[in-house]
C-alpha cells in the first residue's frame, strides 16, 4: 500500500484575514470565516501542516543531507563542478556567506510549518467533533512544530521561539535562548506522546501519519541533542519496550521503494511519484528532489551531488572485513545502478569513485507522467528503530548502564552479521559513534552528531570547521534585515 497522501491543502487561513473594501460576503468558496466547523475541517488544516514537512525546494534546495551529509566527512557536493551551487560548497567549507538562498529556503520553510502547525492548534479546539479524534489532530500538530523547531535550533542555535500564531505587530521579533526552544519542543512532544495513538491503533488509509512512537522518537533525539542521558534513556526504552517497531531482517532492503513504511521505520516524511508536481510549483509538490539531486550524471540523468568520501568508504573497512552495509549504502565502479545501467566513469561523464545509494531510484519507478525530476517517490526516513537503539545504546553508556548499552548496540550489529561488541569504557562509546556512522550513514546525521559530541573540531578542523563558530550556521542575512535588526547574526559570521 502507498503511503497517506498530505493533501498540498490551499492555506485559507494565509490570506482571508484581508477583507476587501465593501466587506461583502463571498457568493462562493471557503473563508477564515466559515472553515474549521468541522472534523473535516481539522484533518484537512492539519494535512495542510504535514504538507510542510515536504518542502524540499522553497525555491531553493535545502535538505537534510545538505547540512548533515555534505558539511560532514561523509560526502562532498558533487554537481557539475565547482561552480554548480558554489555557495553550498562554500558553506561545506566553513567559508559559507551569509546570504545564500539556501539557508533563506531552509529558514522559511521551517517557518512556514511552524506557522501551519500554529493554526491547527488555535483553531482546531473550538471545533465540536470527536475529543479523540480532536486529541490526535492536536498531537500531530504539535509533533510538527517540535519538528520544525527541532531543526531550527539544531542548524541556527538562538532563535525566534513562536508558539502561537504572530499579529502583524509580532513579526520583528528576535532570537529566544536556544534551552527556551528545547523547553518547547519538550513540552510540545510530551503532549504528543499522551494523545497520539500507536502506530498498530492508525488504519492503513493513515500510514505515514505522526504516531506516539515518532512523537517518542523525536523527543529522545531531543534529550540526546541536550545530553539529558537519564531521560533519553527512559524513553528510548518506552520504545523499545512497546513492541511496535523492530529491526527488519534484510538491511539492503530498508531503502528501496518497497521498504518504505516497514516495521523499523518511526518517522518518514512521505513522497509520491505520481502528484504531478512541477519545479514552478514547489511548495505543492509531494515528490521528492533527493532522488533526481543524488543520482549519478550522464546516463544515470541526475545531478551529482552528496559525493561520498574516501574516509566515509574506509569505515566501512574499520574493523578488517568489508561491512555489508556498504552495499546498501554506497555505489561502487562497476556496480549495476538498478535498471539504469552499470556505473562506469564513462557512462557517468566524472571521474568520482562513489555515489550514493540509499536514494537512488530505478527508471522503472519514474513518474507515471509529467517530469520525473521533481516528482521522486522516495521517502525521507528521518527516525529508523536502529536509530533508537544506537541512541538508547549511548544515553545507557552515559548513565553507567554498559550492559544496556552493548545490548542495543549488538542488536544493530546481529542484523548484518557482524562480531558482537565485548568493550567497555571509552572503546565502547566509540564503537557505538563508529555503528553510528555506518548505520546511518547518509542519511543526514553525521554533522550534527560530531556536533552534539564535541568531535567536530577533532574530525573537521582540517576541512576549515571551528567551534566557536560553525556549530551553527549563519542567520540569512535576508531575515536580519527584514526583522529591522531584532535578529541578530550568530558569532563568526
Amino acid at each position: 500500500m502507498k503511503k497517506l497522501k498530505y493533501l498540498s491543502f490551499s492555506l485559507v487561513f494565509l490570506f482571508a484575514c484581508q477583507k476587501e473594501v465593501l466587506e461583502k460576503s463571498p457568493i462562493i468558496g471557503i473563508t477564515e470565516e466559515n472553515f474549521y466547523k468541522t472534523e473535516a475541517d481539522a484533518v484537512s488544516a492539519v494535512n495542510g501542516a504535514y504538507a510542510a514537512l515536504q518542502f524540499e525546494l522553497t525555491p531553493a534546495a535545502h535538505f537534510r543531507w545538505f547540512w548533515g551529509d555534505i558539511m560532514s566527512d561523509d560526502s562532498e557536493k558533487g554537481g557539475s563542478g565547482p561552480n554548480d551551487a558554489p555557495n553550498l560548497a562554500a558553506l561545506e567549507n566553513f567559508q559559507g556567506p551569509t546570504n545564500t538562498d539556501f539557508l533563506e529556503a531552509e529558514w522559511a520553510a521551517n517557518y512556514e510549518g511552524i506557522y501551519r502547525a500554529n493554526v491547527v492548534l488555535e483553531r482546531v479546539p473550538p471545533i465540536e467533533m470527536d475529543e479523540t479524534k480532536k486529541a490526535q489532530v492536536l498531537g500531530e500538530a504539535r509533533a510538527i512544530r517540535a519538528w520544525f523547531h527541532f531543526l531550527q535550533v539544531t542548524y541556527f542555535g538562538d532563535v525566534p521561539l513562536v508558539d502561537h500564531v504572530l499579529a502583524p505587530s509580532e513579526y520583528r521579533i528576535g532570537k529566544s535562548p536556544a534551552a527556551d526552544v528545547w523547553a518547547l519542543i519538550e513540552q510540545d512532544l510530551v503532549q504528543a506522546v499522551a494523545d497520539l495513538p500507536k502506530r498498530s491503533e492508525y488504519p492503513l488509509a493513515d500510514l505515514g501519519r505522526i504516531t506516539q512512537g515518532a512523537a517518542q522518537g523525536l523527543l529522545l533525539k531531543a534529550y540526546l541533542f541536550q545530553s539529558k542521558w537519564a531521560e533519553a534513556k527512559a524513553v528510548a526504552e518506552d520504545i523499545i519496550a512497546s513492541g511496535e517497531y523492530r529491526l527488519v531482517d534484510n538491511y539492503n532492503q530498508i531503502f528501496t521503494s518497497g521498504g518504505e513504511n516497514n516495521e523499523e521505520s518511526i518517522f518518514e516524511i512521505q513522497y509520491m511519484n505520481a502528484s504531478g508536481g512541477n519545479w514552478g510549483r514547489n511548495n505543492a509538490n509531494e515528490g521528492s528532489f533527493s532522488n533526481v539531486f543524488q543520482r549519478a550524471r550522464g546516463q544515470f540523468e541526475g545531478f551529482g551531488f552528496n559525493l561520498p568520501t574516501q574516509d566515509f568508504i574506509d569505515e566501512f573497512f574499520s574493523e578488517g572485513v568489508e561491512d555489508p552495509r556498504l552495499k546498501a549504502t554506497v555505489f561502487r565502479e562497476g556496480d549495476l545502478m538498478g535498471d539504469r545501467g552499470f556505473f562506469t566513469k564513462d557512462a557517468t561523464g566524472f571521474p568520482h569513485d562513489y555515489y550514493p545509494k540509499k536514494y537512488f531510484s530505478n527508471k522503472s519507478e519514474d513518474a507515471p507522467f509529467g517530469d520525473p525530476n521533481p516528482n521522486g517517490g522516495s521517502n525521507d526516513r528521518v527516525i529508523r528503530y536502529a536509530d533508537v537503539l544506537l541512541m538508547h545504546a549511548e544515553a545507557a553508556f552515559h548513565t553507567g548502564d554498559e550492559t544496556g548499552a552493548k545490548n542495543s548496540l549488538n542488536q544493530v550489529r546481529r542484523r548484518v552479521g557482524m562480531r558482537e561488541i565485548t568493550d567497555v569504557g571509552p572503546a565502547l562509546l566509540r564503537a557505538i559513534y563508529h555503528e553510528r556512522r555506518v548505520e546511518l550513514g547518509l542519511e543526514g546525521h553525521r554533522f550534527f552528531d560530531l556536533v552534539r559530541t564535541g568531535r567536530a573540531a577533532e574530525v573537521l578542523g582540517a576541512l576549515g570547521y571551528n567551534d566557536d563558530v560553525h556549530k551553527v550556521l549563519p542567520i540569512p542575512d535576508s531575515q536580519i534585515q527584514a526583522s529591522d535588526g531584532a535578529l541578530t547574526q550568530n558569532p563568526g559570521y
